[in-house]
Parts: structure tokens; C-alpha cells; sequence
């Protein structure tokens, strides 16, 4: 076929001219019939907006957030005070001395005041980068060399063996973060790292580092440690001391020279290698480097005792944050200390056995409040729970709070009181081994004999109301019942604020703070009234001269026994002159002992102490009966068990039940309380 196109075949159809738009138009369809002559204009195609020109309330209101959080996060970090690592610790070292000045216990942390970097020899710091950071002039707060370093041997090693963290990044740690190892602690850490950089000079950075950094046995910073290991200051370190220290950042408590002299001196050679690799020395002179050992001390001041632990709190308040040690005197007197601890093992170890007691607790203190000695139990060692300032029921030792609201609300130790069963809502409180007098007898009377009804009876009388109030007055801050159950100590209490308030009486005014500082400054107190601090002075002095505790008779003697359902407590709380103590005997697992009462091993545990404390070798028997001068009858001697000689009887059968609805107040039945 020819190329030429006007040499056509001539039964080929005349071609048409071609239409440049031609392929561009699809083909017509077969007109259809029009339905409607009216011609139809074609619709316009407006142009599509932009997302964020149609929401642009959307994008606006992320852009705020964004920018908001971004703000927040900024003032977040320049907010962070820069100058804690330079603050002293809230965990200051305290020394606790004794009245005499002898040291008791040493507590907290020591660190003493900031380093400055550029006043120390240069090997001092270079040690420390040497080892934790050689490109410490070089990163802005993070090292990727030293993180990915650090990841390839951890990972040789399968576990953590190496750590990336620079000098400021432990710095971040140290001063605003927990130890806690995760990933969310290690971001914080780096971003704060990099704010810190940005913030301070590399100077500044290391001073602070060097002032806060933990190297083991309590003391922080290089200061605290250099005193503390080689008793100098940190200006004066060799090249060796300063080559230990910095060994001991990377595990301070393992590390430690008073406890791993070793384990810091191979530590040390690794600082030495690192020094001289990094040129902060030459290898003559670590060569030259001999045998680093801190000094040593001759008396270490223990760390605790039930004492120094109660005594602590109140020591740390007085004093706050400060830098260094700290001597703090307090009122223990070694001498009674040592006394009252012997005297409560022995007795212990001599009946325990027999009798199921395993632990006791002795606090002693003068009227004015100062502890003079504090035994929580038998070994510290062994159980650091303090039971003198544990929460026990304090049985009819809390009848002291009773018989005083009695004494404010006019009665006196002659007004009467019955000693019959009584029922109260379904409530009746029994005497020890259900004896009553089944007659009237005086106040004073029924408070030698630790009658329980007449203490219920009293309370029912008075209201539970005011007899909390007179134990709050005097001190007691526990929870105490609201019902009459408490009128027979089922409130659980502290021996050494059950011990003050017995204080309170011996001093005439009240409340009687226990405080273990000769700073402490007395509060406000308010005297008691004549006739009922004389009533309620004759009452105490009844109960041990001729009622339940007369196993701690000796001259002078004021006090109160008590014991709990099914023999679980047994105390003795009183005092001789200016001396007031309380003791308390049981077991930790509250399981009870056999048949101790208040008026049996614990008085006998407060005599023999009471004696050596007071320096009479034998109780002096009383002249007279010191209570002859109340004209009052005997009322029949009462043993030690709390259990009246003559004249008593036991009811056949309990009294009939109060009627229902009578406006007397309801109470649920307690543990039945013993003298």
C-alpha cells in the first residue's frame, strides 16, 4: 500500500477532516426522545478548599495545645531550683548524747557544705571524669558514644555491666529524680540533663555533682566523704584518696573502704589506669600511688535503741536541714537505762516461762515529762517495735481518767458507790472472779479493789462524754470508746502517754507532754484543782498501800494496776517523789499469759526498779497506815490478785436486764477487763 495519502483506494469512503479535540470527547449516544424541550445548564465545579482552610477552628485548637504544652513544659523546667544538689539533706547526721554527754545513737546522712571544683587540686575532679564522663567538656548533658558503649557491653554481658549516664545526667538523678531504673526515669533524666546545660557551666555542673554525690556509709558529697573516710578536707586529698572516692560512685555501699578495703582498692588501680589514659596524671605517678586506708574509729556510736528511735523525730524537728553532724542532748539517763533494762530481762527470763511472758516494756520519767529511760522490749536486735509507745489496752489503769471526772463533778473518795452486778442494755460488766460486796462502799474503796461495776456505774453516771474529756485534757490522744466499755480501759493506748497522765497528777497540773529533749519547751498546763488532785492523790495511794498493787508497796507509792480480758495485758503505773513509771508485760502475738494480773508480775517489775532507781537497797515499811488518816474502815485487806479478803459474795444469779427503751445509753458487751 502507497505511503502517499492521496493515492486512495476508490472504494474507501472519503476521509473527514480530523478533529484535534476528537479523541478527547467520548462518543454520543443514540439521542434519546426529549422528555422536556426546555434545555438544562450544565452545573459549575467550584474548587475544593484545603483541609485547613475548612477546619480551621480544628487546626488552631491543636496549634494552642501544642503550644501550651510546650510552654508549660518549659516553665516546668526553668522552675526547677538549680541550687538543690547545694542544699543540706532533711536527713541531717544526728548524734543523740545522753544527759551526761555520753553518745547514745548516731542516725542520718552526712553531708557538709558545697564543693567548689576549681579550688581543688585538678587530679581531684579529673579522677571522676576520668571514670564516670571523659567527654564531660564535649557532650550538652548526653553522650551517645557512651550510651551506645554502654548498650554493647551490657549486651556482651547480659546484663547491666556499664552505665551511659554522664556527670550531669547523674547530677539530674541525684537532685531531682528517684533511683528507680525504667525507661520513663532515664528520658526525665536526659531531658533534664540537657535544661541543666543549658542553664549552668561545666564548672558549675561538676561543684555540684562533687557536692551531692553518694559515696557510701551515710555520706554525701566529696566533702562529707573525704572527713569521713580520711578525716581531711577535700583540698587536701592525694592522688589515691581522691582515685578511692571516685571508685566508690559506682557502687558506694559494696564499695565502701570500712567495710570492703579491698574491693575499693582494686576499684582505685581502675581509677589510676583511667586518670593516666585520660592524661589527668602520669603513670609515675600512679605507680608511685601506695596503699590508700581510711582512718579508723575507735567507738562506733550504735545506730539505735527504743529510745533514740522514739527520740528522733523530735530531735530532727528542732534542729531542720542542716549541713554536717549535729549533737542533739537528751533527757536519757544512761545509768537508770541500764537499770531498767536488766531489771524487766531478768524478771522475764526468770518467770516467763512459767508464766507465758515473753516481752515487756518499761518507761520512766519525772513529773515534769523528761524520759529518763525507755525499754520497748526485751532484745532491739531482735524486734525494733517499740512497746512502750505501742498501743495496748491499758485495763484499770484507765480508771484514772474515771475516778477523776467523779472527783471534778463534786463527789469524794467517801461518797458511795455500789459493788452489786449491774446490767446495762444488755451490757454487764463482771469483777475479777464475779466477787462483789453487795453493799455501798466508798470511792476509795472501790478504787483499791479495781471494782469494775463501780467504775461502769460511775461512767454511766457521769457519761462517757466527760471521762474522754479528762483523758484528752490529760494527754491521751488514741481512740477511745464512746460507750461504757471504756470506763474498764478497752481503748487501746501509748504506755509512755498512759504513764504521763499518772504524771500529770504527781506534778499537780496537766497535760504532761513526754518529751526526750533538754531544749523542750513546756506548753501551757493548767493546775488541778486542790480537792480533787488531794481525792484523787488518796485514791493512787490506796490501790497500793491496801488494794491491788500492794506487791508494789514501798514508801512514798502512788499507782494503779491493770489487766486485760483473758490475762493478754498485765501493767502497774506510778510514781515515787518526782519519778514516774509505767510497765507493761504480754506478748507480741497476743495470745494470754497464765493469770498475770497487773497487781502481780508488772508491780513487782516497777518495785524492784523503783528501789534501785530511788537507791534503797530494801522498800521501807510504812510507819503507820498511810491511809489511817482518812478515818476510813479497812473494808477487809485486798491481795495482790485484787481479790478483797472479807467481807464478799458471789450472786446466784444476774441481775434481771434493764427494760428496753429506758434512755439508758446502749453499749455492746467488751472483753471482760481484770483489776
Amino acid at each position: 500500500m502507497s505511503d502517499d495519502p492521496n493515492d486512495l483506494d476508490p472504494n474507501t469512503p472519503e476521509r473527514q477532516p480530523r478533529d484535534p479535540q476528537a479523541a478527547l470527547v467520548e462518543p454520543t449516544p443514540p439521542e434519546a426522545p426529549a422528555a422536556d424541550p426546555t434545555p438544562v445548564a450544565e452545573p459549575e465545579l467550584s474548587a475544593r478548599k484545603p483541609f485547613w482552610k475548612r477546619h480551621i477552628w480544628l487546626v488552631g485548637g491543636v496549634a494552642a495545645a501544642v503550644v501550651l504544652v510546650v510552654v508549660l513544659v518549659a516553665s516546668l523546667f526553668w522552675s526547677l531550683p538549680l541550687s538543690r544538689a547545694l542544699e543540706p539533706l532533711n536527713n541531717s547526721a544526728i548524734v543523740l548524747v545522753a544527759s551526761d554527754g555520753s553518745p547514745i545513737a548516731k542516725r542520718g546522712s552526712y553531708k557538709e557544705a558545697p564543693i567548689d571544683a576549681a579550688k581543688l587540686p585538678a587530679y581531684v575532679p579529673g579522677a571522676f571524669i576520668a571514670i564516670e564522663d571523659r567527654r564531660f567538656y564535649s557532650h550538652m548533658g548526653v553522650d551517645p558514644k557512651a550510651i551506645a558503649r554502654a548498650l554493647g557491653k551490657n549486651a556482651q554481658a547480659g546484663g547491666v555491666s556499664e552505665g551511659g549516664s554522664t556527670i550531669t545526667q547523674q547530677l539530674a538523678k541525684n537532685a531531682f529524680l528517684s533511683s528507680d531504673r525504667n525507661l520513663r526515669r532515664k528520658a526525665q533524666e536526659a531531658l533534664i540533663a540537657v535544661y541543666l546545660e543549658a542553664r549552668l557551666s561545666k564548672a558549675e555542673i561538676l561543684s555540684r555533682y562533687l557536692s551531692s554525690v553518694y559515696f557510701g556509709d551515710g555520706a554525701f558529697g566529696l566533702r562529707a566523704a573525704a572527713r569521713h573516710y580520711f578525716g581531711k578536707q577535700p583540698e587536701q586529698l592525694s592522688i589515691g584518696e581522691a582515685a578511692m572516692l571516685a571508685g566508690l560512685v559506682k557502687a558506694p555501699s559494696r564499695l565502701a573502704p570500712t567495710n570492703n578495703i579491698e574491693g575499693a582498692r582494686e576499684r582505685m588501680r581502675v581509677v589510676l589506669g583511667a586518670m593516666v589514659e585520660t592524661g589527668t596524671i602520669t603513670q609515675e605517678q600512679a605507680d608511685a600511688v601506695g596503699e590508700v586506708s581510711p582512718i579508723e574509729v575507735e567507738d562506733k556510736v550504735p545506730t539505735g535503741s527504743y529510745f533514740a528511735d522514739w527520740a528522733l523525730p523530735q530531735a530532727r524537728a528542732s534542729i531542720g536541714p542542716r549541713y554536717g553532724e549535729t549533737i542533739v542532748r537528751t533527757t536519757l539517763d544512761p545509768k537508770l537505762q541500764e537499770k531498767a533494762e536488766k531489771i524487766l530481762n531478768d524478771f522475764i527470763a526468770r518467770d516467763g516461762k512459767v508464766l507465758n511472758i515473753t516481752q515487756g516494756a518499761l518507761v520512766a520519767m519525772r513529773k515534769d515529762g523528761r524520759v529518763v529511760a525507755m525499754v520497748g522490749g526485751r532484745d532491739y536486735k531482735q524486734s525494733q517495735f517499740n512497746r512502750a509507745d505501742g498501743e495496748r489496752q491499758p485495763g484499770s489503769s484507765f480508771k484514772l481518767f474515771v475516778y477523776l471526772a467523779a472527783l471534778r463533778e463534786g463527789m469524794t473518795t467517801t461518797s458511795p458507790i455500789l459493788d452489786t452486778p449491774v446490767q446495762v442494755s444488755g451490757y454487764m460488766p463482771k469483777n475479777h472472779e464475779g466477787k462483789y460486796r453487795d453493799r455501798e462502799i466508798p470511792l476509795i474503796s472501790a478504787f483499791a479493789a479495781s471494782s469494775n461495776v463501780a467504775a461502769v456505774r460511775l461512767a454511766h453516771d457521769l457519761g462517757p462524754a466527760k471521762v474522754i474529756k479528762v483523758a484528752r485534757e490529760l494527754g491521751i490522744t488514741e481512740k477511745i470508746p464512746d460507750d461504757l466499755t471504756m470506763a474498764l480501759g478497752t481503748g487501746s493506748m501509748s504506755l509512755t502517754r498512759l504513764t504521763a497522765a499518772y504524771a500529770s497528777v504527781a506534778a499537780g497540773e496537766y497535760p504532761i507532754v513526754p518529751h526526750a529533749l533538754e531544749t523542750f519547751s513546756k506548753p501551757k498546763t493548767t493546775a488541778y484543782d486542790p480537792k480533787v488532785l488531794a481525792g484523787m492523790r488518796d485514791l493512787l495511794r490506796s490501790a497500793t498501800h491496801r488494794g491491788t498493787g500492794l506487791e508494789a508497796a514501798i514508801d512514798g507509792a502512788y499507782g494503779k494496776t491493770g489487766t486485760t480480758q483473758n490475762y493478754h495485758d498485765a501493767l502497774f503505773v506510778g510514781y515515787v517523789d518526782d519519778l514516774v513509771v509505767g510497765v507493761w508485760v504480754g506478748n507480741d502475738d497476743n495470745s494470754p499469759m497464765n493469770g498475770v494480773v497487773g497487781g502481780g508480775e508488772p508491780a513487782k517489775i516497777w518495785k524492784a526498779f523503783m528501789l534501785s532507781a530511788l537507791g534503797r537497797d530494801v522498800p521501807l515499811r510504812p510507819a503507820e497506815d498511810p491511809l489511817e488518816d482518812l478515818g476510813l474502815p479497812l473494808e477487809g485487806e485486798i491481795g495482790p490478785d485484787g481479790l478483797p479478803v472479807a467481807p464478799l459474795t458471789v450472786p446466784a444469779e444476774p441481775a434481771a436486764p434493764a427494760a428496753p427503751n429506758s434512755g439508758v445509753p446502749q453499749a455492746p458487751p467488751p472483753p471482760e477487763p481484770r483489776p
